[in-house]
C-alpha cells in the first residue's frame, strides 16, 4: 500500500490509538509495522481474529495479560547462554503464566461457541509450569531472592541473621564503654562493616580501623578491634550469599535455556495475542463491527463514522459502490462534508484491510483492493515551484500510471485550481479513463459538467452533501443518487438580497438550467426518505435471513439429537433385555440343579412352563423393539446413484453408489466404508438443504461414528513408537471423517520430523502434507490433509 495514501487518510493515527491498548512494547512494535494485508485470505483471517477477540472480551471479560512484559531482550540473552537477572527471570515467568492462563481463558465447554482462529494460535502455546514455578518459588520480586530458593541460601541467611544480632549486641556494649569519646551514641555501617563515630581528637582512645571521616573532619568512623572478626565473618557470609544467589540464577537461566525454543514460541504467541486483543479493545471503544469482505469491488458502508471525529459530533454516512455503479461524483457546498466523506471511505477501507473492525452498522461490506489511491488536500510546494493545480496533477499522473481494476481511487476537487471549463473537461476525461479500467472511484467537485456526466454515463452515480436552506448550514448528510443543488438564490434571498436583483439573475439563466435545479430539489426531497426506507428494508431482510438460517440449524440439531436419543434408548433396551435373558437362563439352570434333588414330575413341568413363558416374553419384547427400530419412518422404494440416504442400523448417512441388485440390496459409501444394505432398510436424508448445509450435515454424521482429536502429540517418543502412533491415529481420523489433522513432533534435531515425513509420503490415507504456518506451530508441526 502506498505511503502517501496512508499519510493523507491518517492511518497512522488509528495505529496510535490501538497502541494505547497494548500491554507490551513488543505488541506496540507489531502495531507500528501494521499495514493493509496484500491478499484476501489474510484480510479475512485477521478480521476474524479481531472479531473473536472482541467476542471473548464481551463473554469472559479482560484477557489474562496481568504481569505481561516485553521479554524479547531477556529471551535473547537466555538463548545465548547468559545468566539472567532476577527481574528478567520474573518477567519471563510472568509471560509463561500469561500463555498458560490464556489456554484456560479460551477453553470452552462442548456445544459452546468456538473461536477457531484464536484457538489455532493458542494451540502453539506449550505450558512450562515447572519453569514458571521454579522461578516464582526462588524469586519474590524483581529485586529479592527468596530464602526458600535453596537450602544452602536458607542456612547462610540464618547464620547471617545470627551474626548480625551478635555484632549489634557487641557494638551496643562498646557504645556504652566509649561513650565519652563519641560524637553520638549510635553505630553506623561503612563498606558493609559496623563502625562507631569517634571524635577525631579521641581516636587514640578507641583502637581500631578507620573506614571513613565526616566532611568537616571532626568525626572518624572507626571499626573497633573487638568487631573486626565478627565483621569479617559477616562479610564472608555475605560473599557466600552472593555466590549462592548467582548459582541459583544460573540454574534458573539454564532451565530457560533448556526450553528456549518453547519459551521463544510462547513469547511470540503472547505478543501476537496482545496485539489482537488491543485491536479488539479499540473496536469496543468505538462501537465497531466486522464488515463482510469481498473481492468483487463492492463497498456498502451503512452508517459509517469517521473514527477520528468526536463521536458526539460525527454524522454517520451511508455509501454504496460496485454494484450498479463503479464511480460516484459528490457535489455540494464548501465545508459541507465532501472531503470528510472521502476520508471516511478511504480510512474505513484501510482499517478493514488491516484486520481492524470499523465504526459502522452490521451488514456493512468492504472490498479487497490491492491499492487505495487518494488525492486529497492542497499540497502546493514553494520549493518545487508547484501550484495547487500542478501538485494535484502530479499525484493524478502517478495514480493513472498505476491504477487498475483492483484499485480504489479517491479524488478531492478533481480539476480544481485552473480554468473551470478546461478543468471540468479534464476531470471528465480522467474519470472516464479510470472507469474504463474498472477502478472504483469516488470524486468530489464543484463543476456542474460532472453532474451532467454522472447523469448520462452508465455506471456513474451522483451524490451530494445536504444543505439546510432554513438555517444556512450544512447537515453533513450524504445523499446518494442526487446531484448537489447550488442554492445560491435561496441563500442570497435569506441573507437580504433584493428580490429584483435575484429575479434579474434568474432571467440571465436559461429555463432548462432552472428546471434542472428545480428537478434536483424535488428529487432531493422525495428520495431522502425512499433511500432511508430502502436501506432499512434491506437491513431487516438480511437480519431475517440470518435468523432463518440460525433457527433452521437449531431445528435440525434438535431433531438430530432426538433421533440419536431414541436410537440410543433402543440400544440400551436391547442390552437390558439381553442381560435379562442371560439372568433368566442362569436362574433356570439353578432350577435344574434343584430338580436333581428330587422334585416330582409335576413340579418339573411347572418349572419348564415358567421357563418357556419367561423366554417367550423376552423374545416378544426384543422382536417388538427390533420392529420398532427397523420400521421407524418410511422405507425407500427407489434410489438413484449419488443420492444421500440415512442408514438407521448404523445411525449415519451415506451415498448410494450402485442401483439395487437382484436381492434388493444397494451399495452405500458410508465414510470410508462400502457396505451393502437392503433398500427397505434405508431412509431418506433429513430434508432438502443447500449444498453448504448438506456438507455440514455429512461431516457431522461422520464425526458421530467416533470422536477423534484433530491433532496427535509425538513429543518424547522414539521413531518406532511415533510411526506406530501416527499410523493408528490416521486410521482413526479417516474413519471419523476428518479432512485435516495436525501431527505435533516438535523442532529439536529434526530426526522425528524427517521420520514422520518419510512415512507420510506413502501412507494410503494422506492426500498432502506441509509444515505448519505462522500461528500453527511452525516447523514443530506437520499439517496433513486426508483423502
Amino acid at each position: 500500500m502506498n505511503e502517501k495514501s496512508l499519510r493523507v487518510l491518517e492511518y497512522g493515527k488509528i495505529k496510535g490509538k490501538i497502541k494505547r491498548y497494548t500491554m507490551t512494547e513488543a505488541a506496540k512494535a507489531i502495531v507500528d509495522e501494521l499495514k493493509p494485508y496484500d491478499n484476501l485470505y489474510e484480510v479475512k483471517e485477521h478480521m476474524e481474529e479481531t472479531k473473536e477477540a472482541l467476542a471473548l472480551i464481551m463473554k469472559k471479560g479482560t484477557p489474562p495479560f496481568e504481569g505481561a512484559y516485553d521479554v524479547r531482550e531477556a529471551v535473547g540473552m537466555a538463548e545465548k547462554g547468559f545468566s539472567l537477572m532476577p527481574s528478567q527471570l520474573v518477567r519471563i515467568a510472568n509471560m509463561l503464566r500469561c500463555g498458560r492462563r490464556f489456554k484456560e481463558y479460551i477453553n470452552h465447554k462442548e456445544g459452546e461457541e468456538e473461536h477457531r482462529v484464536i484457538e489455532d494460535i493458542c494451540e502453539g502455546i506449550v505450558p512450562l509450569k515447572n519453569i514458571e514455578d521454579s522461578i516464582f518459588n526462588a524469586i519474590i520480586d524483581e529485586e529479592e531472592i527468596s530464602d526458600k530458593a535453596s537450602q544452602t541460601l536458607y542456612s547462610i541467611r540464618r547464620s547471617l541473621k545470627d551474626k548480625n544480632a551478635s555484632v549489634k549486641d557487641k557494638v551496643n556494649s562498646m557504645l556504652r564503654n566509649y561513650s565519652a569519646y563519641l560524637q553520638e551514641n549510635l553505630y553506623t555501617i561503612r563498606n558493609d562493616r559496623y563502625v562507631i563515630p569517634v571524635k577525631s581528637e579521641c581516636k587514640a582512645q578507641v583502637p581500631g580501623l578507620v573506614h571513613d571521616q565526616s566532611a568537616s573532619g571532626a568525626t572518624l568512623f572507626i571499626e573497633p578491634m573487638g568487631l573486626v572478626n565478627l565483621n569479617n565473618e559477616i562479610k564472608e557470609l555475605m560473599l557466600k550469599e552472593k555466590a549462592e544467589i548467582e548459582r541459583i540464577l544460573r540454574e534458573l537461566s539454564a532451565k530457560v535455556y533448556g526450553s528456549i525454543v518453547t519459551v521463544k514460541n510462547n513469547e511470540r504467541i503472547v505478543t501476537e495475542l496482545d496485539f489482537i486483543f488491543a485491536k479488539a479493545k479499540y473496536a469496543s471503544s468505538i462501537n465497531a463491527v466486522a464488515p463482510h469482505i469481498n473481492d468483487s469491488g463492492v463497498i456498502d458502508i451503512v452508517y459509517g463514522r469517521h473514527p477520528l471525529i468526536d463521536p458526539e459530533k460525527v454524522v454517520p454516512l451511508s455509501i454504496y459502490l460496485g454494484r450498479e455503479s463503479n464511480s460516484i461524483v459528490i457535489t455540494g457546498p464548501n465545508t459541507g462534508g465532501k472531503t470528510v466523506t472521502l476520508k471516511t471511505v478511504g480510512l474505513l477501507e484501510l482499517m478493514a484491510l488491516s484486520g481492524i473492525m470499523i465504526p459502522a452498522k452490521e451488514n456493512s461490506a468492504v472490498s479487497f483492493f490491492e491499492e487505495v489511491y487518494a488525492d486529497i488536500g492542497d499540497e502546493q510546494s514553494i520549493e518545487q515551484s508547484l501550484s495547487t493545480f500542478s501538485s494535484h496533477m502530479k499525484n493524478i499522473v502517478e495514480i493513472i500510471n498505476n491504477a487498475n481494476n483492483k484499485s480504489l481511487v479517491l479524488f478531492d476537487e478533481l480539476g480544481a485550481g485552473t480554468d473551470p471549463t478546461e478543468g471540468a473537461a479534464l476531470a471528465v476525461s480522467i474519470l472516464e479513463d479510470l472507469r474504463k479500467r474498472g477502478s472504483r472511484l469516488v470524486a468530489t467537485t464543484h463543476y456542474s459538467e460532472l453532474k451532467a456526466y454522472a447523469l448520462k454515463t452508465e455506471g456513474v452515480e451522483n451524490a451530494s452533501v445536504e444543505f439546510d436552506v432554513e438555517t444556512l448550514r450544512p447537515t453533513y448528510r450524504l445523499l446518494m443518487g442526487i446531484p448537489g443543488k447550488s442554492n445560491a438564490f435561496e441563500i442570497s434571498k435569506r441573507l437580504g438580497l433584493a428580490e429584483y436583483i435575484i429575479n434579474n439573475a434568474r432571467e440571465g439563466i436559461s429555463k432548462d438550467s432552472l428546471k434542472f435545479e428545480d428537478l434536483i430539489q424535488n428529487l432531493q426531497e422525495k428520495t431522502v426518505k425512499a433511500e432511508e426506507n430502502s436501506r432499512k428494508a434491506e437491513m431487516y431482510k438480511n437480519e431475517a435471513e440470518e435468523l432463518k438460517i440460525k433457527y433452521e440449524e437449531k431445528l435440525y440439531s434438535v431433531k438430530d439429537t432426538r433421533e440419536k436419543a431414541l436410537m440410543e434408548g433402543r440400544r440400551e433396551a436391547k442390552r437390558i433385555i439381553a442381560e435379562a435373558k442371560e439372568e433368566a437362563d442362569t436362574i433356570l439352570k439353578d432350577m435344574r440343579e434343584l430338580e436333581k434333588l428330587g422334585y416330582s414330575s409335576e413340579a418339573r413341568r411347572e418349572l419348564e412352563n415358567s421357563r418357556r413363558r419367561l423366554r417367550e416374553n423376552l423374545d416378544d419384547a426384543e422382536e417388538k423393539l427390533s420392529k420398532k427400530e427397523k420400521f421407524k419412518g418410511e422405507g425407500l422404494k427407489k434410489v438413484k446413484e449419488g443420492e444421500e440416504v440415512f442408514i438407521p442400523s448404523l445411525n449415519m448417512k451415506g451415498t448410494v453408489i450402485s442401483r439395487p441388485d437382484s436381492k434388493g440390496e444397494v451399495q452405500i459409501q458410508a465414510g470410508i466404508m462400502k457396505i451393502n444394505v437392503k433398500l427397505e432398510d434405508l431412509r431418506g436424508s433429513k430434508g432438502e438443504a443447500s449444498k453448504k448445509d448438506k456438507a455440514v450435515k455429512r461431516r457431522e454424521a461422520k464425526l458421530n461414528l467416533r470422536s477423534v482429536a484433530t491433532s496427535v502429540d509425538l513429543r518424547g517418543m522414539d521413531a518406532e513408537e511415533a510411526i506406530y502412533s501416527v499410523d493408528k491415529y490416521l486410521d482413526e481420523a479417516c474413519i471419523a471423517g476428518l479432512n485435516e489433522v495436525t501431527v505435533i513432533h516438535g523442532k529439536g534435531t529434526g530426526v522425528l520430523r524427517n521420520t514422520i515425513t518419510d512415512m507420510l509420503k506413502n501412507h494410503p490415507h494422506v492426500k498432502s502434507y506441509r509444515l505448519g504456518n505462522y500461528g500453527e506451530g511452525g516447523t514443530g508441526v506437520t499439517v496433513v490433509e486426508l483423502k
